[in-house]
């Protein structure tokens, strides 16, 4: 029986975590697995009571975290090729760039069979300076030389690693597009809309949309309170905006809050009624979804955005920018409304469209369900990363 080692950077809430734990879990009996850890930052919701679920043990790597730090970065280093060494793997799979950079180094360097990364998405624009990208870029090039194969989420992954940024040949990149268990998202849709709806004082009558995930400067929670200020000042509907998640930009966004004069709330409070509520991260997220009618994503850059995949499976209509790989989670016009990055005039009028037309929501979201169900379930995801890493085996071997 193949040995599989999934390393990923952390255990924070997210498709890169959820995938590997799936992989990990769900690729028994055929391949034994591991999954191997960073450091979770304290800010950020962790997947540790999913692996728990699952019956998995992960191992952490203490000196591994997101920020670099050459000399916590090279402890982790060694503490992985230990890992390497006591484990002997026939496949080290890594996920996101540290994992990636540190994982394929200490795999490389104890000679394991197939080395293999996923971009799940990229640090090539939006979030460093010129020379910190084209220094990462440099790196991703020399790591992709140490492996087996590249794995993009998308077609627009793909593209972009090898076309644009060309990171590697084309040939090199193979497409394994995300997979979820995404039951959770379908089943018991009324009681679980009802306990949220409940839990937050939310009347029947009133429009909730929310947006999901890290509050930090890629997901650009700007532009989301600046529709919401253009929506709240259009439409005659009752209408409540949630922010579930939370991060380093919590505070500069309550601030803006305040200047666009839109009323909030936290979680401290869940019950009192504003137009907008800071929910920080919610565990039970099927249930914050199953609650909402529209799923609003604003981000600068994306890799496969699981909130709108989890969001069509639940028949939610969704309104979102159009960046890295949100084309190939969606079909625009027909499961979400597009608008270019940084349009807050494009954002409104999606998000007021879906507010007052009860039709429009019904049809994306029926349409979302079905889409969702055929692209994204686990078990696709299983059978074509398990006929991956035979094939890459049987290349080695010859």
């Amino acid at each position: 029986m193949p040995r599989v080692l999934q390393i990923v950077n952390r255990l924070n809430l997210g498709g890169v975590v959820s995938n590997a734990l799936y992989l990990a879990k769900y690729m028994e009996p055929e391949f034994e697995s591991k999954v191997v850890a960073g450091m979770i930052d304290e800010s950020e919701g962790n997947y540790e009571f999913l692996a728990k679920q699952m019956g998995l043990e992960p191992i952490y790597i203490e000196d591994m975290y997101r920020e670099v730090n050459f000399a916590n970065d090279r402890k982790a280093y060694k503490a992985l090729k230990q890992v390497i060494r006591d484990y002997k793997p026939d496949v080290v799979h890594t996920h996101s760039a540290k994992a990636g950079a540190l994982g394929r180094l200490a795999a490389a360097a104890c000679g394991v069979p197939v080395i293999l990364h996923t971009f799940h998405g990229h640090v090539f624009h939006s979030y460093f300076s010129p020379l910190k990208t084209r220094f990462f870029l440099e790196v991703e090039r020399y790591l992709a030389r140490k492996s087996s194969a590249i794995i993009g989420i998308g077609e627009q992954m793909k593209h972009e690693v090898a076309e644009v940024y060309k990171v590697c040949k084309a040939e090199k990149v193979r497409i394994v597009r995300y997979g979820y268990d995404l039951s959770q998202f379908t089943d018991d849709q009324p009681a679980k809309r009802q306990r949220f709806r409940e839990k937050y004082n939310l009347a029947d009558d009133e429009i909730a949309i929310g947006i999901i995930g890290r509050i930090v400067p890629i997901k650009n929670h700007p532009l989301f309170l600046n529709a919401l200020r253009q929506v709240l000042d259009q439409t005659q509907h009752k209408v409540r905006a949630f922010i579930i998640g939370d991060g380093e930009d919590r505070a500069a966004t309550e601030a803006l809050a305040k200047e666009l004069n839109i009323e909030f709330t936290t979680e401290h409070a869940p019950r009192e009624v504003k137009p907008l509520t800071f929910t920080s991260w919610i565990k039970e997220i099927e249930e914050a979804i199953a609650g909402l009618d529209v799923i609003a994503l604003t981000s600068l850059n994306e890799g496969t955005p699981v909130s709108l995949i989890e969001a069509q499976a639940a028949g939610k209509a969704i309104a979102t920018t159009v960046v890295g790989g949100v084309p190939d989670t969606i079909i625009a016009g027909e499961t979400a409304l597009t608008s270019a990055t940084e349009d807050v005039d494009g954002m409104a009028q999606n998000l007021l469209r879906l507010t007052e037309e009860g039709t429009l929501r019904q049809q994306l979201g029926a349409k979302g369900a079905v889409f969702a169900q055929e692209r994204y379930s686990y078990q696709r995801l299983i059978a074509d990363m398990g006929a991956l890493y035979y094939e890459l085996l049987e290349k080695h071997q010859k």
